[in-house]
């Protein structure tokens, strides 16, 4: 306790830029795989969607970033069995937060799309079982979240595989496909907004103090939808038809149609990403400010301050803007061929399975979700559309990122606990 009191500003600031650093990774790794099926469709140019990204994954981080912070922060390990030690609580949560950005950065580098959710849990699950005991780290939620992240890819690619099948039978598949996508894309630009909408209402908008009924805000998130669709509706009839381009390829001027899908898409993928990725950087951030503004209360419940979900917010769209062009390329252009009726269908996919997550509390990975979503749009197309040397290398991504998240944590808490202890 007398530490905790005694360096209170040092462990506060160390949070903060151990924090930064955490969402920066989360930005130069995760982001760009929400991003990468906009750029890889060639419906956003890279600057275009770094901007995009800079709005919306900020908004979903600050409107909608609670739920999931609190099972990053609370339900991973259990606070009676530390309630005697918060000082190690605060050294694991350190650790944790410059392990996972570490190795964030290393996979970002190599250009592997990696998962940040895995990189924390195993991280802090790593501290746990070391600086602790095994009996400190809840098994059954651990469990919980690993299944999550077997479910979610599945389910988006189920989903991804379906929506783009409905996609093929309304549009592609028909006599007169510009026709019937001026006909039918709208009602999917609807389908975006109202999504998204619905999700802020019901879970995001409690943390800036609005409280709204069930039924008020089915009807806004309606209406949201409904003015999404109008502007998308207003934006497709104004697109310059070429006849001439359909010659080299047949659906030139639909995929045009679906470009305009895409920017909603890309937008709903980036608010999906920043309300359910922000938890892990902000999750162990808001639990070291808890401790230390308690003055060593580990159980202490506290309101998530502002400050910490902008701060998740700001690492993760500087992330973006200086490292992430490596892992746009790998999953936008390298796992499958995407065109904007793919990559909507998977963006669309991935975004509604992230804010279910997020909106339940479960810690899913968007790297996990979005690959199944693209898979599942190569597989609507056949085996042969799938480029499996690449989708094996991410696998093998995707294993090495639990061990190497708990192995740097372990190594960063015996320092600072060498330091500070």
């Amino acid at each position: 306790m007398e530490i905790i009191v005694e360096y209170s500003s040092t462990f506060l600031i160390l949070a903060g830029v151990f924090g930064l650093f955490m969402a920066w990774g989360i930005g130069a790794n995760d982001v760009a795989n929400a991003m990468a099926t906009s750029v890889g469709s060639r419906a956003l140019t890279i600057k275009q969607a770094i901007f995009v990204a800079a709005i919306f994954e900020f908004a979903g981080a600050v409107l909608a970033g609670g739920q999931v912070t609190k099972t990053i922060r609370k339900g991973i390990i259990d606070a009676d069995i530390i309630s005697g030690s918060p000082d190690l609580l605060l050294y694991g949560m350190l650790a944790s937060l410059l392990a996972a950005g570490l190795w964030l950065l290393i996979a970002s580098r190599n250009g592997w799309p990696v998962s940040t959710t895995h990189s924390i849990v195993g991280a802090i699950v790593g501290f746990a079982m070391v600086g602790v005991g095994m009996e400190a780290v809840k098994w059954d939620k651990i469990g919980f979240i690993v299944a999550s992240w077997v479910i979610s890819p599945a389910l988006a690619g189920t989903m991804s595989f379906m929506l783009f099948r409905s996609v093929q039978k309304l549009i592609l598949n028909r006599s007169e496909p510009l026709k019937q996508a001026k006909r039918y894309v709208p009602f999917y630009i609807f389908l975006a907004g109202f999504m998204i909408a619905l999700v802020t209402m019901v879970k995001g908008l409690k943390h800036v103090g609005l409280d709204i009924s069930t039924v008020e805000s089915y009807g806004l998130a309606v209406l949201i939808g409904l003015i999404i669709m109008g502007i998308g509706h207003f934006f497709i009839q104004r697109i310059e038809i070429d006849p001439a381009a359909d010659r080299n390829f047949h659906y030139a001027n639909v995929e045009k149609v679906f470009g305009v899908l895409m920017i909603v898409t890309a937008c709903a993928m980036a608010f999906a990403h920043g309300s359910n990725d922000v938890a892990n950087a902000i999750g162990p951030v808001a639990a070291v400010v808890s401790i230390v503004n308690s003055g060593g209360e580990v159980a202490a419940k506290s309101a998530l301050p502002i400050w910490v979900l902008m701060l998740g917010g700001v690492g993760i769209v500087i992330g973006l803007m200086m490292y992430g062009r490596k892992v746009i390329a790998t999953v936008g252009k390298q796992i499958t061929e995407l065109t904007p009726s793919r990559g909507f269908a998977a963006e669309l996919a991935a975004a509604t399975t992230v804010v279910l997550a997020s909106g339940t509390g479960i810690p899913v990975s968007t790297t996990h979700t979005l690959v199944g979503a693209v898979l599942g749009v190569g597989l609507a197309r056949g085996m042969a559309a799938l480029n499996l040397n690449v989708i094996r290398n991410i696998f093998m991504s995707w294993v090495i990122t639990l061990p190497a998240g708990a192995i740097l944590s372990i190594m960063f808490f015996f320092m600072l606990k060498g330091i500070f202890g």
